[in-house]
């Protein structure tokens, strides 16, 4: 039976298609939008739903909710969702590593863990020179094993989503080799955020959550064989509203939760040439996203209290 504080009734997809809330920006999205999907909640009654992730061998996205220092699962096959971990020391961000373990970014203990198929966890990285991380924030993996990951200061600012304390080292994005080799390929960002890869590994996306005048997504040259990073560049500067977390698909186009209020809340699609070309608009703001279901093309948005999904016409890259 699924647990009533985990979906609620004041909220309705609308009746008609196609769905209002997927707007098409630029006429390059038109073909990733499933005319007869709307917009579904599958579940709500979070705090600050984020990092979602999806196991096709469980049918099940798994995701945070760090102010209530729990992981919940939802299961596709049911729809029922439930507490997977509790606590999980303020976990935010997670991923699959290349042989399919969970990875994930903890607040609480200002680390990053691989959870064993045994359900025991490894610590991948928690100090850099001597120094405790931040924060570690949202994480992936590469195709060589590697882990790479952001660690702004947002866990450690306040007691809501972690433990206040100093900061001992700036806010670096980090890469765990797969020797465990812990190194910095983009060190000194300004509050480095939500990350991905393209489809072919050669682009690194991030997040840099405190640049001014405004927030900006990022881009890489990347060598991932070499653990390396460069020619930095701005890929979009935000003029309107917040990006968070982000996939790309495997057209190579980003999905990038996004808020800032009525019309910015929600999802925003960028074509690899950097240009809007579509949005989905959600109630409240959105954190990250993820591709799932059977064939990787059901987006999947973790919001702040609920977390919601959508058909579209293309597939998460692998």
């Amino acid at each position: 039976m699924t647990d009533d504080r985990f979906m609620s009734n004041d909220w309705r997809p609308v009746l008609r298609t196609p769905d209002p809330a997927v707007r098409v920006v630029d006429e390059r999205f038109r073909r990733y939008v499933v005319g007869t999907a709307k917009v579904e909640r599958i579940a709500t009654g979070f705090r600050w739903a984020e990092g979602p992730v999806w196991f096709g061998d469980q049918r099940s996205l798994f995701w945070s909710d760090i102010p209530n220092n729990r992981m919940l699962r939802w299961d596709e096959a049911t729809g029922e969702t439930s507490v997977f971990r509790s606590p999980s020391d303020y976990s935010n961000g997670n991923t699959r590593d290349s042989q399919g373990r969970l990875v994930t970014c903890e607040h609480g203990t200002r680390r990053v863990t691989r959870t064993e198929y045994d359900g025991t966890r490894t610590v991948l990285a928690d100090a850099f020179e001597g120094k405790r991380l931040n924060s570690p924030n949202d994480v992936v993996a590469s195709s060589d094993g590697a882990v790479w990951f952001s660690d702004p200061c947002f866990g450690i600012l306040g007691d809501y989503e972690g433990f206040r304390a100093e900061p001992e080292l700036p806010t670096h994005l980090y890469r765990v080799a797969p020797d465990g080799t812990l190194t910095t390929p983009a060190p000194d960002l300004a509050y480095p955020n939500g990350l991905a890869f393209s489809p072919d590994e050669r682009t690194l996306y991030v997040v840099e959550s405190r640049s001014q005048p405004r927030r900006r997504i990022l881009s890489f040259d990347a060598d991932v064989s070499a653990g390396t990073l460069s020619n930095q560049r701005v890929f979009i500067d935000a003029v309107e509203g917040v990006p968070d977390g982000l996939r790309v698909d495997e057209d190579g186009n980003l999905w990038c939760g996004w808020s800032g209020g009525e019309g910015l809340d929600g999802v925003r699609v960028y074509a690899p040439d950097a240009t809007l070309i579509g949005a989905i608009d959600l109630p409240e703001r959105c954190a990250n996203v993820a591709f799932g279901g059977r064939s990787r093309n059901r987006l999947f948005m973790t919001a702040t209290t609920s977390v919601y999904s959508l058909y579209v016409n293309t597939r998460g890259a692998r």
